[in-house]
């Protein structure tokens, strides 16, 4: 679930866990594993899928569904778990900060009708996804930012309070000794939490929460909170969410393209990988140098996941097993 695994760096001291960390308790596939899951799958509703390493979240996410609670309310909870993880200085509080000392969160739902709502450059509310939910059920618009969104959440009873925790703050504080800014693969200096639900009915909704790139200049942000870009959910076709080098997803509008390529007849298998192909085949790609990462799920509950290097997983929650799965990757060479 962390994604922050996708960078590597060789000035940030302290501040990142090694990409085994992140894959503890991964469980290898096979081919033949990965095809029966999926076959499997079209009967066994309801699902939820998780980026990175999210057990707990998706277990909260299917106490929802399996109470027969909807895919949004599970999404919304579900991320939630990570976004109140301080200690995983993961999303929401406790996430590593801008160069500045902020820590800066961006959010997006989107529910079975399609309608949406995202946050960006939200600060001092924990919870984004819920400001996220409220955006878009509550106001005219699909996107708030900054200080307008800081400020829509106090009114609807979100709580104000200080996001940078100890362990953060002194993770920064490192990394100004040098003030060194260099994406490199695999370490964890950004993360995000993307999560896709069927409930009972068959419904699809989904969600994407982050705290961004770690030590990012101040105002940045990337896909997570855009839509069609971090996340996209057709309920007749399936949902699509991405994790990684955010500026290299919004450049293909990865989600959207995923499903618009299932929407065509690829599996969700199919549909990531070639998303993942739109990005190394573009002129003068540098991918060796950065990591994307989606997962999928179409209607009938068949799941897909790839990346452009390994070290990326999914955790999936079906058929009261949870399990985290490391996914396949295009550069073998790495």
């Amino acid at each position: 679930m962390k994604r922050r695994n996708f960078l590597k760096n060789a000035s940030l001291t302290g501040v990142g866990l090694a990409v085994g960390n992140t894959l503890v308790n991964c469980t290898e596939k096979t081919s033949e594993e990965k095809k029966a899951a999926t076959t499997r799958a079209k009967t066994a509703l309801p699902l939820v899928i998780a980026t990175w390493k999210a057990k707990n979240a998706t277990a909260k996410a299917w106490d929802v569904l399996q109470a027969g609670g909807n895919a949004l309310d599970a999404v919304e909870q579900g991320c939630m778990i990570e976004e109140a993880n301080e200690k995983g200085q993961s999303v929401g509080k406790g996430g590593l900060p801008d160069r500045d000392g902020n820590v800066t969160l961006d959010a997006c739902v989107m529910n079975k009708e399609g309608n949406c709502g995202s946050v960006v450059y939200l600060q001092n509310i924990t919870h984004a996804i819920s400001v996220a939910r409220k955006v878009m059920e509550d106001t005219p618009h699909v996107m708030l930012a900054g200080k307008g969104a800081e400020q829509f959440a106090v009114s609807i009873g979100l709580k104000q309070e200080n996001l940078l925790t100890e362990a953060s703050k002194k993770a920064w504080e490192q990394w100004k000794i040098k003030s060194e800014y260099k994406p490199i693969i695999n370490i964890e200096n950004h993360d995000t939490i993307g999560m896709l639900a069927i409930d009972k009915n068959g419904d699809l909704s989904g969600g994407c929460t982050t705290s961004g790139l770690a030590y990012k200049m101040a105002g940045r942000v990337g896909d997570s909170p855009i839509i069609g870009s971090g996340l996209f959910v057709d309920n007749e076709i399936g949902a699509a969410v991405a994790t990684g080098l955010g500026e290299e997803v919004v450049k293909t509008v990865g989600s959207f393209l995923i499903v618009e390529l299932m929407r065509q007849g690829k599996s969700p298998q199919e549909a990531c990988e070639e998303a993942i192909n739109r990005i190394v085949s573009k002129p003068n790609s540098n991918y060796k140098n950065f990591q994307v990462g989606y997962i999928a799920v179409n209607k009938q509950g068949e799941t897909g996941y790839y990346s452009i290097h390994k070290g990326f997983s999914m955790t999936r929650f079906q058929e009261e097993q949870n399990e985290n799965i490391q996914s396949d990757y295009y550069n073998k060479d790495n």
